[in-house]
Formats: C-alpha cells, sequence, structure tokens
C-alpha cells in the first residue's frame, strides 16, 4: 500500500520548495510527473498499483528463437540466421545456423529439451529490449493507470525504465520495482531514482548526504536533481559516489546560473537531462540567458519558448570555449539523454496533437491534461505561433549538431522519452527519440545502441542488459520487418505501405516483447490498451478526443 499524505500537506510542501527558489524547478520543471509535491500520492487520488500479472508465457528450461536475425545492440550489423537459446531467464547461446536462403544445417545446431519450447522466427529481427531513461510513470494529475503506462512501454519492446524522481512516491516506486522484479506484474525492469526535493530545505552538506542514506534506505538507487545550492549539492553528489548510488539532472533555469551541466559533471553527475544547463556551459559572451525584461519562468509559455531560443546563444562549434566543455565532457565520461521527442511539439504543434496513435491510445483524461491550461505542466501552448516554432526548429539544429559531434568523439548517448507531457505518449514517444536521434545523424544501429547498451551502461547494468549475448538476461524484443531500415515499424500503430494489390497496409509493430525469458505478445498488450482507452470513452460519453 502506498504511504497516504494529505492535500493540505503536498500544498505545504509545495510552497517551501518556492522559498528556496527551487520550486517551479521541482512542479513544472523536467517535464516530470505530478510535480514533487505528490512524493507520496494521497488517498483520494493515488494511484494504483499494477494488478497481478495475467499475460506472457515461460520462463521456460529452455527456449530456443529459431532462425533469427540479430541486432545484438552492440553496434555490429545485422546476422542471420541464428538460434538464440535461452534457460530460465538468461541468454546462453547466439548459435549460427548458416547463410541466409541456404540450405545446409549444421549438424551441432541446438537441440531441444524436453519441456522445452521453441518458436519459428524465419526472417524475424530480435534486438534487445529497449531501455528508456525517462521514464516517469503515469500519475494521477494525468489520470493514468500504472497498468496503461507498462503496456504501451513492453508493447513497444520497452524492457527497462529508468523513472527518473518516482513522482508516485519513492516507496510506491519501489514496490513496483520489486513487483516487476518478480514478475509479478506485467512491467519493464524499473530503476528508480528520488527527486531532490526534502521535506525541509537542506541548508549544509551534511544534511544532504543525510538525505542520500535516507533515500537508499527507502530503495532508491539514485537521485534526479534541478540544482541546489551549490555547497550542498556537491555534497549530495559525493555522497552518492560513496553509496554506489546514480544520478540525473535536469539543469533548471531557477539555479544553472550557479550550477551548469558541466559543473554537476565534474561532481560525478551520471546523465545531463534534456539539454538545459549544456548551452550556459557553453556561453562565451554572457553569464545568463537572454531573458527578454518582461520574462516570468512560473509563465510556461515565456519559459518554454525562450528555451527554444537558448542554444544560438551558445559558443559556436570549433570555439575554443566549445572544444574546451567539449572536451572535458568526454574526458569525464558523461552522459547525455536528450529526450528530443519531448519537445517535438515546440517546433509543430498541429503535428504532435495530431499523431496517428492519440485516438486509439490516449486516455481522455491524458489528452484533457494535454490541452492548454495554465495550471497543468507542459500544457503551455496558450498562444504559440509561427515564429515560437520556427525559433524551436532552428533550437534543434544546433542541439543535435552537438550531441552527433558528442557521439562521434566517443560520448555516451542515450534514449529517454519523458512521455505523459506536451502530447506525447508512452511507447510512441520512445520510438520517436529513435527517429529524431537518427535525424540527428546517427547511423541506426548507432541509434539502436543508445537505446539498448548505453542505457545498461549509464544504469551501471550492462552487466545483465542491453545486449544480446550469453549471460545477458532474456530481455529482447522481435520484429517481423527491420528496424534498422525503418524505425516507423517499431510504432505500435504500424507503417503505412502500399501493398502489392494495390492498397495501403500497416505493418510492423513488435510481435514479442520477452522480459526475464516470458515471451509476451506485444499486440496484445497493446490491444489491451486500446480497450481501457474505449472503456474509458464509453464511460465519460466521448466519442472522439477533442480539438481545440
Amino acid at each position: 500500500m502506498m504511504r497516504a499524505s494529505p492535500q493540505g500537506e503536498e500544498r505545504r510542501m509545495r510552497l517551501q520548495a518556492m522559498s528556496r527558489t527551487l520550486v517551479r524547478a521541482t512542479i513544472a520543471i523536467g517535464l516530470f510527473l505530478h510535480g514533487a509535491a505528490s512524493l507520496a500520492a494521497d488517498s483520494e487520488g493515488s494511484v494504483l498499483p499494477a494488478p497481478a500479472r495475467k499475460e506472457g508465457d515461460g520462463p521456460y528450461s529452455q527456449l530456443i528463437l529459431r532462425s533469427v536475425i540479430v541486432i545484438n545492440g552492440t553496434g555490429t550489423p545485422a546476422f542471420g540466421p541464428a538460434d538464440i537459446v535461452i534457460e530460465g531467464n538468461r541468454i546462453v547461446d547466439v548459435f549460427p545456423v548458416g547463410a541466409p536462403g541456404g540450405s545446409k544445417e549444421p549438424p551441432n545446431r541446438p537441440k531441444l529439451k524436453p519441456d522445452g519450447r521453441e518458436i519459428d522466427l524465419r526472417d524475424h529481427y530480435v534486438l534487445p529490449g529497449l531501455v528508456d531513461m525517462h521514464g516517469h510513470i503515469g500519475g494521477k494529475e494525468q489520470g493514468v493507470p500504472a497498468e496503461y503506462v507498462y503496456k504501451l512501454w513492453m508493447g513497444h519492446g520497452i524492457t527497462t525504465i529508468r523513472d527518473p524522481g518516482c513522482g508516485n512516491g519513492i516507496e510506491w516506486c519501489v514496490s513496483e520495482t520489486r513487483r516487476s522484479e518478480r514478475n509479478e506484474i506485467t512491467a519493464p525492469r524499473i530503476f528508480p531514482y528520488a527527486f531532490l526535493t526534502p521535506d525541509r530545505p537542506l541548508t549544509t552538506p551534511e544534511e544532504g548526504r543525510k538525505w542520500v542514506r535516507d533515500i537508499k534506505a527507502k530503495g532508491a538507487v539514485g537521485m534526479k536533481c534541478f540544482g541546489y545550492r551549490p555547497e550542498v549539492l556537491q555534497a549530495i553528489f559525493d555522497e552518492l559516489k560513496k553509496q554506489g548510488m546514480r544520478s540525473a539532472c535536469h539543469h533548471a533555469q531557477m539555479d544553472v546560473s550557479r550550477v551548469n551541466a558541466l559543473t554537476t559533471a565534474r561532481w560525478g553527475l551520471t546523465t545531463m537531462e534534456h539539454w538545459y544547463g549544456l548551452p550556459e556551459a557553453l556561453f562565451d559572451d554572457r553569464t545568463v540567458q537572454n531573458y527578454p525584461p518582461d520574462y516570468n519562468y512560473f509563465n510556461e509559455q515565456d519559459r518554454f519558448a525562450q528555451a527554444g531560443r537558448l542554444w544560438r546563444q551558445a559558443a559556436r562549434p570549433g570555439s575554443e570555449k566549445y572544444e574546451a566543455v567539449m572536451k572535458e565532457l568526454l574526458a569525464l565520461d558523461f552522459t547525455i539523454d536528450p529526450t528530443f521527442t519531448i519537445y517535438l511539439a515546440s517546433r509543430d504543434l498541429m503535428r504532435a496533437r495530431r499523431a496517428d496513435w492519440h485516438e486509439q491510445y490516449t486516455l481522455p483524461q491524458l489528452w484533457d491534461f494535454y490541452t492548454p491550461n495554465r495550471d497543468n505542466h507542459g500544457s503551455f501552448f496558450f498562444d504559440w505561433g509561427t515564429e515560437d516554432e520556427v525559433a524551436w526548429r532552428d533550437n534543434y539544429r544546433p542541439w543535435m549538431a552537438f550531441i552527433d559531434d558528442f557521439k562521434n568523439r566517443g560520448g555516451r548517448v542515450t534514449v529517454g522519452s519523458d512521455s505523459g507531457f506536451i502530447y506525447q505518449l508512452y511507447g510512441f514517444g520512445t520510438i520517436q527519440e529513435l527517429e529524431l536521434l537518427r535525424e540527428a545523424g546517427f547511423h541506426p544501429l548507432e541509434v539502436l545502441r543508445s537505446a539498448t547498451l548505453n542505457g545498461a551502461q549509464a544504469l551501471g547494468a550492462a552487466d545483465r542488459i542491453g545486449s544480446v549475448e550469453p549471460g545477458k538476461l532474456a530481455d529482447l524484443a522481435v520484429l517481423d520487418e527491420n528496424p534498422v531500415a525503418n524505425f516507423k515499424v517499431m510504432y505500435g500503430t504500424g507503417h503505412v505501405r502500399l501493398g502489392d494489390d494495390g492498397r495501403t497496409h500497416r505493418v510492423g509493430g513488435v510481435k514479442y516483447t520477452i522480459k526475464d525469458g516470458i515471451v509476451y505478445d506485444a499486440r496484445r498488450l497493446l490491444s489491451d490498451v486500446r480497450n481501457m482507452v474505449a472503456e474509458e470513452k464509453r464511460e465519460r460519453g466521448v466519442s472522439q478526443l477533442a480539438q481545440p
């Protein structure tokens, strides 16, 4: 059960955060769930834990995926046919079984053991389960149950997520983490990180250290911050390292003039979220962003409109400052989790609002949350016009160029979606992120490495997940189309293709998601989501989602 917390206590926590100048960095920043104040959901509007698992078959004493084409997640080109042999929840062999179209079969091809299962997957592609490094589990503000979010993720081949903040409460999040570990629920693996939103302001380094020890005792494996008093935050990072924990940071404008991405990287930050804090580290002709005189950070249209004009204020590629920052980040083994997808509506609002999947997969209460509203985080399109969209399109160019350059020089880039805000939907947003990394200049195999092995490395879990190799956990995605040729075939809505019959058809979508050796019918999981949405619409008397 979740620990109850009255509404008044939530308001008190928000006001405390405001007094520390952190507030909007915790309520409105980071595209996070519910705001920092809902660290413990109240009994009236609490988020229900996922129901007991009914889906999935296995694990098996032996499971053989026959004649697959393997994309192993390391950057290696696809190869096959091969048999992937799984025993229990681990891969024990990836065995080549000839040449494409060949007739010879090796005499020592893996044999099926009694009570084992084999699946003929000729011409199917198998890749590691995706790792979403910025996956908030839905919450009461959006009105979405955990089951809905988990099935959208699993239906897209996402077998691991990091919840950067655990907005439903750290105890709730850790409980779901443990249930997922035991496969009691249909859900990805969860890495729970706690928001740096203490009940009382931390005013000394030792208080910061104690806070880290406290969240570890509750089961958190990392921390997400938005900035803080420098002397306290530096101590927090030091204590995280001592405790064997990891970290993420959205460098909010409320603190970025004192603590930017280079500052936290030097202190030991694991991953930088989004891109805030990076242009500020690259300033060479100013020390603060060029805010208009009437700018108010608590006005989200102000905040996001000006964020879309920030990258052009940074040092240019090849300049002395650019090179110095780039080289130092690389030397620090820094990881960037750009979450390009969550800002897509800023550069094309109508496209994001009219995405193929909304009508069947977006719950009406989530749609209401997205709709322009001054009280809902990320619903900031109060008067969003051409100039704002053009600025954001321009903002993406230097941002993507930096990320591609960072990757080309050996930097680690991961995949994160931050869905549940700004018209971005769980699962679908993760696949959009793959397409956006491709747009940034990544080879498709580099994209898939970012979505699998790189994420595992950033989580400190590359010994267990992130690639299709013997000894790794059997976390896999199976498709009947080639994702290297077209990431659109990974969307739950599929890809539109003109057939030989002269008609258009939807092709693709993940066929099976395998987690811990348990085989899930990914399309059935998405069907469950469609049914949830249809039932909610019936109860509300809604035939279709309202457009402005």
